[in-house]
């Protein structure tokens, strides 16, 4: 990762495998219909309500931050989503899946009846009585960033590679029961599509050797 020139205006991108091929094509066949904007690169702390010149410079030092290069890692980039609130909104939602593991994720066994792991997210917002369930009526897009040992069930959404991509309230997922010798890791990101709340769980695949092993 590298800094770029923040001295002009420059939009910086990477293509996936898709995106390359359609650009090949011609520019007619290469249409962006969706895009996401973050702020990951601002740390807000450095708002200065104090600096001796005024209002107009209080954003001084982060409008002269450094923006760093396109990530194309889904888990490092894209993560501070800015959305669309309503107006008097004084809460950013968040999501939670009950049942996490001490990684702060899930453990799947690859072998047997425990091959299965139900993904139910709930949003939630503060308020003055504290985390109380936000009543945004939201499904979520839940990316799974490697299926080749565990995947979504019913999968009816995208796939780029061995990353998918469905939308849904809640997903199952299964392993694909292959043969394995250690434990397999993988990341699923949960992102509310009414919201922009987003939420990374760590996948584990559990190796249980055979009786005989």
């Amino acid at each position: 990762m590298g800094y770029l020139d923040n001295t002009t205006v420059t939009i910086d991108a990477i293509l996936t495998k898709k995106g390359r091929e359609l650009l090949a094509r011609g520019r007619s066949q290469f249409n962006i219909t969706k895009f996401a904007l973050a702020d990951d690169e601002v740390d807000y702390d450095l708002w200065n309500p104090s600096h001796p010149n005024g209002i107009d410079y209080f954003g001084t030092v982060i409008e002269n931050m450094p923006i760093t290069e396109a990530v194309p890692d889904e888990t490092q980039s894209l993560k501070y989503k800015l959305i669309t609130m309503d107006r008097g909104a004084i809460a950013i939602p968040y999501l939670t899946v009950p049942n996490l593991g001490t990684d702060g994720g899930f453990t799947i066994n690859n072998t047997g009846t425990n091959g299965t792991q139900e993904i139910i997210p709930t949003t939630y917002i503060f308020t003055n009585n504290g985390a109380e369930p936000s009543g945004f009526n939201t499904s979520y897009t839940f990316t799974l960033l490697d299926n080749t040992y565990v995947t979504i069930q019913t999968l009816t959404g995208t796939g780029v590679g061995q990353s998918v991509t469905t939308e849904a309230v809640s997903i199952v997922l299964a392993t694909r029961q292959l043969s394995i010798t250690s434990d397999k890791k993988t990341k699923l990101i949960i992102t509310g599509t009414g919201t922009g709340a987003r939420l990374v769980l760590p996948i584990t695949i559990k190796y249980i050797a055979p009786p005989n092993a």
